[in-house]
This record gives C-alpha cells, structure tokens and sequence, in this order.
C-alpha cells in the first residue's frame, strides 16, 4: 500500500485519544487508544495536559508501527479547556476543564463591561463560565505568577499540533470555544481581549479549518516512529467533524449526534440571526466552508439516560438479555412494543439528569418523571426517556426555525443510530428523513475526510464523503404517529416551566 494512500484521524477526547489509520477509500485499518485521568483539587476540575501528550505520543507510535507510511495525520479535539505553558510547551498549570466552576465571577465582569450582547454579537456565544477566556482570566488575576511564566496559551488541538511539529496554530472552529474569537473577522478579538487583559500574542495564530501545519519534527518522528514526511493537519472542534463525516454541507441537513450528549448541528449558509441565537443560547461556530456557519443545540443527557435507566434500573432485564443474546436496549425496546404497541407512552420524562442545555442552559434544572403508577415497567421508563430526549431535541428545533433554520433531514450518527426504534420515533416526531449512517464515530470519520483532503487525496469534502461514508437506512416520518406524538409534545413542551420553581 503507498503512503499516499493512508491517512489517520487523532481524536483528543476529555478521558482518552485515539488514532485511526484508514486507506483513502475509507477502510479503517487500525485504531490505538488511550485514556488518561482528570484530577480534581479542591474545587476545581482539571487535565493533565502533559499526559495527554503522553497519551498523543502512544497512539501515534502503536499506529506507525503497523503503518509506519502514514502520510497526513489530522488533529480534532475537544473545545474549550486550555493550558498556558512555557517557551517549550511545557504546562504550568492543569489544563481547566469546560466545566471547572472557577471563572464565574470573571465572566460576570467580561459581561459588565462589555455586555451579554455585545459578546455575542462578536464571538456567536452567550457568555458563559464553561467557556476558556473567564477561566484565563481567573488565572490571572488568582495566579498572576503562572500567566507571567507563560509564553503560550493553547487548547488542546493548538497544544498537540505544536508539541508535534514546532507550528503555533489553532482552526477557527475551536478557538470559537474560548469566547475570545470573532466569528465574522475570524481573528482572534482585539477588544475582548483588551478588557480581558489577556495578551493575544500568547494564543496561537488562527488558521481555517483543515489547514496544513507542515511536518512532524525529527524529535516527534524518534519518539513515535513516523516519517519526517507525515504532515499534521489542524482540523477542527469536534463537533464540526462529526458535522463533515455526517456529510452536512448546506443548510438543507443537519447532524443528529445521539451519542452520551444528544446534539443536534444544523448548518447555515450565512451568518444566522444573532439575537435568536443569544436567546437559546445557541454557539454560531464558522464552518468548514467559507461564509457557512454550524450551531450546537444539544441535551446533556441522551445516552447517558439511556445508558442510567439500563444501569440503575434494569438490572434484571440486563441479566436476560445476556441470556438471549441481544442488548438490554433491545430487550427493553421490544419489551414495551409487545406490552403497549407502536403508540407514545404514558410516561413524560424531562431528561435533565445532568441540568438542562440549550435553550436553557440551567444548572439547576434536574429530571423529571411524570405520570408513574404501580403498573409502570422499566420498559415504560425506558420508552418515556427515549421519547422525552426526542421532544428535548423538538424544543430546540423550534428555536433554530426561528433563527431562518430550515434542513430539510438529518443524518444520525453516535451508538443510539443503531437503534432503528429510535431512529423511527425521530424522524416521526421531527417529521423528517433521518439516515442512520454506517460509521457511526462521525468525528473519526470527518477528522480523515478533512485530512484527505487537505492532503490533496479529495478533490473536496464531497468526493471524500462518497468515498468513507456509507448510508445504511432512512427512516422517513409517519403522519399518524407524528400526530399521536404532537398531542403529548403539547403537555411535555409546558413541563419545564411547570416542575422547575419545585426544584428551587
């Protein structure tokens, strides 16, 4: 096989990286894995970020020794946390976690002096604490002597590309997560900065999304076994990878994201209303094309309550299902069609579990089940929580129309796009086509289109979706389920509002 031919995506995740190898046809050939361990100090969540490079470096030598001609390598990560280092790049701090609660009181003062709108006008964000710039300033104004120190700022992406190639540079996708970038000039924001007091020529110089940051060093090549020849790309957030290996390139589709957090990623062709966006608290991150945009409406918890109602609940089911050799979801899934039908169930479930997201962003909102009797079954729970994280979706949706957001069908990915169940009760409650994908880690997927393509493999993201990616099924909606599903989305859409003065 020619080096030209493989590629590999690096995945910074908040517990562990992985580095898949693929052949431009878009074969997986192999996957390296590793996990690292936050630490949390007294009130404060962190990372280590030099054992994420640890990490960075293992996934990088376990996949050049079986494919040492590995010829571009592109790096997506997580948004938001971020570290100062020294000259060298060396940390002098744990890297703050999106959600270290230090930088509220920073946030409040940004907010102050510049206003909630103001902000968002500039950055496509509401100002928020999880976001890095209130935590940069935190620090300095908390640890004075670690940001003297610093030479550098980076996030996670910016930080792995430069321990790998000496290349200072961050896309403009995740330095939308700082809160300190401007969406429209795409450059990092003079005025922001100013009133931050955060010096800009410590963070890395913006770069658009998938651009080449040049070669491996001889020292990364020692360490890791890959040739000097092997290009790193800087990719992107990974939300928006997931959003290019979904295949969403126009406003016409948007990215179902069901995995632990439900996120749905809509596209659009031009800068969206910003006031809409301020409202739900919607994040305007620039797209992958020049000119487009994607925003982020999610829940915390879509598998995650899944994955609590199996654990927490199902224990004998669970026990069963080992026995019959499927999942406890499916068990769980067929249990309720055989008891109750293909009909919505009795139960509403508001599936704040672990708060409420957009468009809430409410911290203090917890979860709900409503209309429970002596006859309800963990296969009523179960059902209740997979419909009330679809009207949780269908809550949001209504809030991207009204910012001019009209897609037209979703391409689903994450572990829940294995469910044809629920991929059915989407597309019937959304009323739209949602296609379950066959790769279903979209951000692996985007994360090597992207790199392919920088690489010169592609002549663009489209011919290097109909070379990786491959649709197994569309569920389209049905009408008369959409209406049965309408009549208890008009009870769950007021539940909110109902139950949260009760959890004060």
């Amino acid at each position: 096989m020619n080096a030209e031919t493989i590629i590999a995506g690096l995945d910074i995740g908040t517990t562990g990286c992985k580095c898949t190898v693929f052949d431009t046809e878009g074969k997986r050939l192999a996957k390296a894995y590793r996990t690292y361990e936050l630490t949390e100090p007294c009130e404060a969540q962190e990372t280590d970020a030099g054992a994420i490079m640890d990490a960075v470096y293992a996934v990088l030598h376990e996949a050049a020794e079986q494919y040492p001609e590995i010829s571009g390598i592109g790096v997506t990560s997580f948004g938001e946390t971020f570290v100062m280092t020294d000259a060298a790049g060396q940390p002098l701090h744990g890297a703050m976690l999106y959600t270290d609660p230090r930088g509220r009181e920073q946030c409040r003062q940004l907010s102050e002096e510049i206003g909630d709108e103001r902000i968002c006008e500039i950055t496509g964000l509401r100002p928020h604490e999880m976001y890095s710039l209130p935590k940069m300033m935190w620090l300095l104004q908390n640890r004075p002597e670690v940001y003297e120190r610093a030479s550098f700022i980076f996030l996670m992406e910016d930080f792995v590309v430069y321990h790998l190639t000496g290349t200072r540079q961050i896309d403009d996708s995740l330095a939308t997560r700082t809160m300190a970038f401007d969406v429209q000039k795409l450059d990092w924001s003079r005025e922001i900065l100013i009133k931050a007091g955060i010096d800009r020529d410590r963070l890395s110089h913006p770069v658009r999304t998938g651009t080449d940051a040049g070669c491996v060093t001889q020292e990364t090549a020692d360490r890791t076994g890959l040739s000097v020849h092997t290009h790193i790309i800087s990719v992107s957030h990974d939300q928006v990878a997931a959003a290019v290996g979904a295949g969403a390139f126009d406003a016409s589709v948007a990215v179902d994201g069901a995995g632990t957090v439900e996120c749905i990623t809509p596209v659009y062709d031009h800068l969206p209303d910003m006031k809409v966006m301020y409202r739900d608290y919607f994040a305007v991150v620039p797209y992958v094309f020049p000119g487009k945009y994607v925003a982020y409406a999610f829940s915390y918890t879509g598998g995650a309550l899944l994955q609590w109602c199996t654990q927490k609940l199902a224990r004998g089911e669970k026990e069963t299902a080992e026995k019959e050799g499927i999942s406890v979801n499916a068990l769980l899934e067929q249990k309720y069609l055989k008891e109750h039908g293909n009909k919505p169930g009795t139960l509403l479930v508001l599936p704040h579990f672990a708060c409420a997201a957009t468009p809430y962003m409410d911290t203090g909102s917890r979860g709900v089940i409503t209309g429970l009797t002596l006859e309800s079954s963990v296969s009523d729970i179960y059902r209740g929580c997979m419909e009330g994280i679809v009207y949780e979706m269908l809550v949001n949706m209504k809030g991207l129309e009204s910012s001019g957001c009209r897609f037209e069908k979703m391409n689903a990915t994450g572990g829940g796009a294995r469910s044809e169940i629920w991929m059915q009760m989407k597309a019937d409650i959304l009323n739209l086509p949602v296609t379950a994908l066959e790769e279903t880690d979209a951000g692996t997927a985007g994360c090597a289109m992207i790199t392919g393509t920088a690489m010169g493999y592609y002549r663009d993201l489209t011919e290097a979706y109909q070379h990786m990616v491959h649709e197994r099924k569309t569920f389209r909606p049905d009408k008369e389920m959409h209406r049965k599903y309408m009549q208890v989305y008009a009870r769950y859409e007021k539940m909110y509002q109902a139950v949260r003065p009760l959890m004060e």
